[in-house]
């Protein structure tokens, strides 16, 4: 078996492997590395050939290494080079079960100052009262919630601050949604949409002291019935009255009553903040925020505020409702003021921003900061269905390929290779969600609007790609999937939410693609490096095949824009928006990559580099694959790279199998919730081939 390892390390498959069958295996060879005696070696295997099977874990001695390395070995016939040096790459430490490299990746993924930003969080929601209760209604489940939200306001040391504080801010929302959905988005309305626009706003004079106590609850109420993604549009008024220096806030019509906000009498006392268009003498001004009263203490609506609960929705359990205002008469201080627009008691308006629209974006800023607050969530409770899959995945038995033989569920190629893409995808939405709040709270001046593309671009890739991977954590976990109690199936239904929630996620790319044809973005040159010269181990190649696929999509939405129907405005962009939008998806895929790749850098450990390096390759090589016809017709792959693009692919994912474990026990799941879960409760057992 010396050989076996030897040709493996030389970068190819010698010819004498090709086309062999492992002989039969030990049984319960995980049992046999324990228990290992003199006559029987279960890093031992024979050969016979030639075979349809397609792979084997093998235990192999090596002379590189004094302990056992397991080897896993496509056997397909001629594998190309550099498929196989993943293997080696990966492979090359002491094994026969990796050694722990969970807590270097967890640092990477938590970043350097995890213990002062996630970890209290991460114990709080370990609490007992923040567990799955079966069997409550909706009702009871929104009144849980709120309870809940209580919870939270006694932990926070300073709850008024922390609407000034992203990093935490987004970091509760990665741990709040995994144990309580509906109390994670009420916790973000209260702290980032009402108290985040209270304290944006000029403060003076301002008592938040009932915030900081929780005796009020905050919500906030733009959208309209009749203006969602429209919102500039609303029709909602707050009339400046010259008698009291007051407002009177109505609702005109139907359609322009508040929906969906949490307004019910549910939750005790609260305030809004509602987006209403300042109307001073009949002059319009744009639309800016107010604060109005919704509650008393003990739940009832003040005079004026018509609120109507709303059917049920398939997201998370919150007390939707339709609100319309009737003539609700609201003092001068009510009025959100800041730069962008100012009152005077005798009615004189100043404003730095001459643009209505400007006025209003920037009113409700916080909705941009709520993009990363729906990322944060996204994250948070994807990561927790993959690390419970993954567990699932290892302790599950199914047939083997034998007669009486059983495997754990992870062995199966079918079931490990869409959990490996997903834990590459989780990584480096991750990653770059860490980048995008590094910008935001670094960032200022001529970088913000681009920061601000960024986040919206991420919070659609990264909600999508949330609804996708926790999609395939529950087929993969059949029916035990579909138990709410099992910490999945709760949290795909409600992250629908984050999909709509803060702009909806297909208007957020078009808006995106609008800007980075009209100049917000500027495509990297080719690279000077012939193609036949590089191959598809190489990381930085992979790197300049994602900037090629955005070059390729944005060449094509320019040409289509620049030949376009004239005089019809909108067929011209339908004939732009479709290469458009893949622009924006490439884009977004390119930045999560290269986080990824900077990533792999980091790591003390070259075991953790490597396999950094190899989620990279995982990740990257499915979009190249996903546009290889483009990047072969421009030039930039080869028709061998075509060609050996499945066999790399599915390299990485036999590299990455022996460490599936270790990539979700980096997610740093709540422990305690976790054995909560029903399919997670049963004794692990023994399994008859070595750990995946």
């Amino acid at each position: 078996m010396g050989d076996v390892a030897g040709a493996l390390w030389g970068g190819y498959v010698a010819p004498e492997l090709r086309g062999l069958q492992p002989g039969p295996a030990p049984q319960d060879l995980a049992r046999a590395r324990h228990q290992l005696g003199d006559e029987d070696d279960p890093r031992q295997a024979t050969f016979k050939g030639p075979s349809t099977v397609t792979t084997r874990r093998l235990w192999v001695s090596s002379t590189f290494f004094e302990q056992p390395i397991v080897l896993i070995i496509t056997l397909s016939g001629a594998i190309n080079s550099a498929a196989f040096k993943y293997f080696q790459a990966v492979t090359a430490t002491p094994l026969p079960r990796p050694r722990g490299i969970s807590a270097d990746l967890a640092r990477i993924l938590f970043g350097p100052h995890a213990e002062q930003i996630h970890e209290p969080w991460k114990s709080l929601f370990s609490d007992p009262r923040f567990s799955f209760q079966e069997g409550l209604s909706p009702r009871e489940r929104t009144a849980l919630s709120y309870e809940r939200l209580r919870l939270v306001n006694e932990f926070v040391a300073d709850p008024i601050g922390l609407a000034s504080d992203i990093e935490s801010l987004t970091a509760m929302h990665e741990w709040a949604g995994v144990v309580d959905a509906g109390m994670a988005t009420i916790a973000s309305i209260h702290w980032n949409l009402h108290i985040g626009s209270l304290v944006d706003h000029d403060t003076d004079g301002w008592d938040l002291s009932a915030y900081a106590r929780m005796d009020r609850i905050g919500t906030f109420l733009c959208t309209e019935l009749d203006h969602g993604n429209d919102a500039a549009s609303l029709e909602t008024t707050a009339t400046f009255d010259r008698e009291t220096s007051g407002f009177i806030l109505d609702t005109p019509t139907p359609g322009a009553c508040k929906w969906m906000p949490n307004t019910s009498s549910t939750g005790g006392a609260k305030n809004a903040v509602v987006a209403a268009r300042l109307v001073v003498d009949h002059i319009d001004h744009g639309v800016f925020l107010f604060l109005t009263p919704l509650t008393d203490s003990a739940g009832h609506h003040y005079p004026g505020v018509e609120v109507r609960p709303l059917p049920q929705t398939a997201s998370a359990p919150v007390d939707h409702c339709a609100t319309s205002f009737h003539q609700v008469r609201l003092p001068f201080e009510a009025l959100l003021q800041g730069e962008h627009g100012r009152l005077s008691r005798d009615g004189t308006f100043t404003s730095s921003l001459g643009n209505p629209r400007k006025r209003f974006l920037q009113s409700v800023r916080r909705v941009h900061t709520g993009k990363l607050c729906m990322t944060a969530y996204s994250l948070g409770v994807t990561r927790h269905a993959l690390a419970v899959t993954m567990q699932h995945s290892h302790r599950r038995l199914t047939s083997g390929m034998t007669t009486g033989r059983k495997v754990s569920l992870i062995e199966h190629r079918s079931h490990h290779a869409p959990l490996m893409a997903a834990v590459a995808t989780t990584y480096a939405a991750t990653l770059l969600h860490r980048d995008v709040v590094r910008q935001w709270t670094g960032g200022a001046g001529a970088e913000q609007e681009e920061t601000e593309r960024l986040a919206a671009v991420a919070k659609a890739w990264i909600t999508w790609q949330a609804r996708s991977v926790m999609t395939e954590c529950r087929e993969r976990c059949g029916a035990q999937g579909l138990l709410l109690s099992n910490g999945i199936a709760f949290q795909l239904a409600a992250n629908e939410g984050t999909i709509t929630a803060e702009g909806d996620n297909r208007v957020i790319w078009v808006k995106a693609a609008g800007e980075m044809l009209l100049g917000g973005f500027t495509p990297a040159p080719p690279s000077e490096t012939p193609p036949a010269g590089r191959t598809l181990d190489d990381p930085a190649y992979l790197q300049d095949l994602l900037t090629d696929v955005e070059r390729i999509w944005h060449s094509r939405a320019r040409s289509r824009l620049r030949g376009g129907r004239r005089g019809d405005p909108l067929a011209r962009w339908n004939g732009a928006v479709t290469p458009a939008l893949n622009l924006v998806e490439a884009h977004v895929h390119r930045r999560a990559a290269q986080a990824l790749l900077t990533a792999a850098g980091r790591p003390s450990d070259p075991q953790a580099r490597a396999v950094l390096r190899c989620l990279h390759a995982l990740f990257a090589l499915r979009q190249v694959k996903a546009h290889s016809g483009d990047l072969l017709a421009a030039g930039r792959l080869t028709a061998d790279h075509v060609q050996q693009l499945p066999d790399v692919e599915e390299a990485a994912v036999e590299a990455l199998v022996p460490y599936s474990l270790q990539l979700t026990e980096a997610f740093a799941a709540l422990e305690g919730f976790m054995g909560e879960h029903p399919m997670l409760r049963a004794p692990s057992p023994a399994v008859a081939l070595a750990p995946a």
